[in-house]
């Protein structure tokens, strides 16, 4: 899904209460709070959806798959994404589902 079809769907369940451009509006504030808290080094917490945090990776040696020489990776910082217990438990409920409905 795109963020497109995001705005879509969401104007859709809104039902004409909203504007598709105003939704796309919501999104986009949406998206730039999830980016700034994690630029502070914050987390956001979603109950019931998940956990956007910053992951702190050390620096380390890899190495190159062509040539074998090592090559040093900087310490970096990774967003991630752990989903709820809630929201787990429901993708794969609905996962089950479709693969009982796929089998012949």
């Amino acid at each position: 899904m795109t963020k497109a079809n995001l705005v879509e769907q969401a104007a859709a369940a809104l039902e004409s209460r909203v504007t598709k451009r105003d939704c796309g509006l919501v999104v986009d504030a949406f998206l730039d709070a999830v980016k700034d808290t994690l630029v502070r080094g914050d987390h956001i917490e979603i109950r019931g959806f998940g956990t956007f945090k910053v992951r702190h990776r050390k620096a380390r040696t890899a190495r190159n798959p062509k040539t074998g020489a090592p090559v040093e990776v900087p310490a970096w910082a990774a967003p991630v994404f752990q989903p709820s217990i809630l929201f787990l438990s429901r993708v794969d409920r609905g996962q089950r589902a479709a693969a009982t409905r796929e089998k012949p």
